[in-house]
């Protein structure tokens, strides 16, 4: 495994301020970020939220980069919103500061889907809500085969959010995004690659090394990478609902979700 640095980087390879739950490396042409905050599972608050927006904004500035890896420490790649930052939500969904809260989550995971050189998320452990959009906002995954992957939003009493159906659904179609979605089906890594959710399901072990050395290949030839990946989004990506319409479509039924809930 590669190891990682103290927290992101600046445009002169020096570390700058932040919490140290989201970390960047640089290594032969590819941007590792790692998601650092393993007693909470890696569960995604508004200042993690802003730090990975920040760290994709400074790969997109590195024109070296040609491929992005997202990984994460501890046992879990991401165990959604952060259960505190939605329950306060949930009080009022409304109010500017939890609609601003919330809008920064579904933006760290969105902005993953737009950095301008392909991606591969690494998933070890569980990925739960907001930690499966953040997977599905990759070009290409890579999974332990005993991953635990669950969309778990109507198990917590909340309407899915950040285009939940329409990023699924590309991936694995109609009849499995709805086992999972609305049905709440776990499925593991073997499973992830027969519903072609995932590319490859390796050991544990052997997850990081697979992502990376996929990664590195591309990166080669940055210029070429950025170019290609555009492309390829733009005439691969299909759907009767593009993703930033979902997302607008789901936020107001997750809002009124998690009143209900708070409730």
């Amino acid at each position: 495994m590669t190891g990682v640095v103290a927290g992101p980087l600046d445009r002169k390879g020096g570390l700058v301020a932040g919490s140290g739950e989201v970390l960047l490396e640089v290594e032969g042409g590819v941007a590792i970020v790692t998601l650092n905050a393993p007693d909470r599972r890696n569960a995604l608050t508004p200042t993690m939220a802003d730090e990975l927006i920040a760290t994709f904004d400074e790969v997109d500035a590195k024109p070296a980069v040609g491929a992005l890896v997202i990984r994460a420490v501890g046992k879990s790649f991401c165990a959604g919103g952060d259960i505190q930052t939605l329950t306060s939500a949930g009080k009022d969904p409304a109010a500017p500061e939890a609609y601003e809260g919330m809008g920064k989550i579904y933006d760290s995971f969105y902005r993953l889907g737009q950095v301008k050189v392909p991606t591969v998320a690494a998933v070890r452990g569980s990925a739960v809500g907001a930690g499966m959009n953040m997977l599905l906002a990759a070009d290409l995954r890579i999974v332990a085969r005993d991953a635990r992957l669950l969309a778990g939003f109507l198990k917590r009493g909340m309407h899915p959010g950040g285009g939940h159906f329409v990023i699924l659904s590309r991936l694995i179609g109609r009849e499995a995004a709805a086992a999972m979605a609305l049905f709440g089906e776990e499925i593991n890594g073997d499973k992830a690659v027969e519903l072609g959710l995932a590319w490859e399901s390796v050991e544990d072990a052997a997850v990081e090394d697979r992502a990376i050395e996929l990664a590195t290949r591309v990166a080669a030839d940055p210029e070429l990478a950025r170019v290609a990946v555009g492309n390829f989004r733009k005439e691969v990506v299909n759907g009767a609902v593009s993703w930033d319409v979902a997302m607008q479509y789901e936020r107001p039924a997750q809002m009124w979700s998690m009143r209900r809930s708070a409730g």
